[in-house]
């Protein structure tokens, strides 16, 4: 999830009671509830530095207690006395351990069970910035302010924001819950159809940053790709959508396969999609393109890397890109 959320998550669960244990909870909750994202420094050595490094070992379930430590020491820098280390270490505990659920619901994936195990986990249920869940926690932030202006004005009692803290963690997993069957209802329209004769060998559905109940549906026949509007509040064409055949297996594929900075994309992407296109200008060069169809669809490419491979299998100038609009509010977007 984006840092905001990770980050008023935190104070949610410190208002919601982490307070009572100490009155340093909130930053450290809120800090600990960052932490694992620290590992996003490796982008100053690359992109593809990124993609190795990103939602790795600092999002691993091992490494949860060495993770929790961190924010505690920085409060400590500023604490003027009061400061109780084990209950305080727990609360961080806690807040790391909701950065590592939240990441696990949404499409990007996350490596939870390194250094194990380097399989990318993840439940597509939410996208990385969820419109939803940040008006909830919003609004939580604001009730107490809100109390204020009312006590000021009709003498009602003040709030500490402690209710409106349990409801907003209530309504994320309330939510989160309805997100998950509404997810199960859009695999199940997407696996019970047949796409141009053929019945498909992989079916996913990609979350919508804005409304719940609407999805990309991705299908994976012999054939190609299809992507697809899926509303599992309505009815699904599987005739409607975009089709995209598949390249066949040719020499390029193959060296590009065999290329370090290839494989190190392609050990993250989950759902590559391959694009050739031959070079007028070169002969025998063909531009080889994989492209991951989670954050945006073949017309407008995010999280793609491309290279050339000229006629003797030799792959040149392999670049990696990993953004664009698409690839931020996407997905249920077609």
């Amino acid at each position: 999830m984006d840092n905001i959320t990770h980050t008023l998550i935190g104070l949610m669960m410190s208002r919601a009671g982490g307070d009572r244990f100490s009155p340093y909870a909130a930053p450290v909750m809120m800090l600990a509830a960052n932490i694992p994202d620290l590992d996003v420094v490796s982008g100053a050595f690359g992109t593809l530095t990124y993609l190795d490094i990103h939602r790795g070992h600092t999002h691993a379930i091992a490494f949860l207690p060495l993770m929790a430590l961190p924010p505690l020491l920085m409060v400590k820098l500023f604490a003027k006395g009061g400061f109780r280390w084990l209950p305080l270490y727990a609360l961080s505990l806690l807040a790391v351990a909701s950065h590592l659920a939240l990441d696990w619901t949404n499409v990007y994936a996350i490596r939870l069970l390194l250094p194990f195990s380097d399989r990318w986990l993840r439940a597509d249920i939410t996208h990385v910035v969820d419109a939803w869940i940040l008006l909830a926690l919003g609004l939580a932030v604001a009730a107490p302010w809100l109390s204020r202006l009312v006590s000021a004005e009709i003498g009602a009692p003040k709030t500490r924001g402690r209710g409106s803290a349990i409801l907003a963690l209530l309504f994320v997993g309330l939510y989160d819950a309805a997100r998950w069957l509404s997810h199960d209802r859009a695999l199940e329209m997407l696996s019970s159809r047949i796409y141009n004769g053929q019945a498909p060998v992989r079916v996913a559905a990609f979350p919508n940053a804005f409304w719940p109940f609407t999805w990309t549906g991705y299908t994976e026949t012999a054939q190609g790709v299809g992507l697809h509007r899926v509303d599992v509040l309505g009815a699904f064409d599987p005739t409607l959508g975009d089709f995209h055949f598949k390249p066949e297996a040719t020499p390029a594929i193959d060296a590009a396969r065999r290329d370090a900075d290839f494989r190190r994309y392609l050990n993250f992407a989950q759902f590559p999609f391959w694009r050739l296109t031959p070079l007028p200008d070169e002969e025998g060069a063909v531009r080889v393109e994989a492209m991951d169809l989670r954050f945006a669809p073949p017309e407008s490419p995010a999280f793609v890397i491309s290279g050339v491979v000229d006629r003797q299998g030799r792959v040149r100038h392999p670049e990696f890109r990993m953004s664009s609009a698409a690839s931020i509010f996407g997905g249920g977007s077609r």
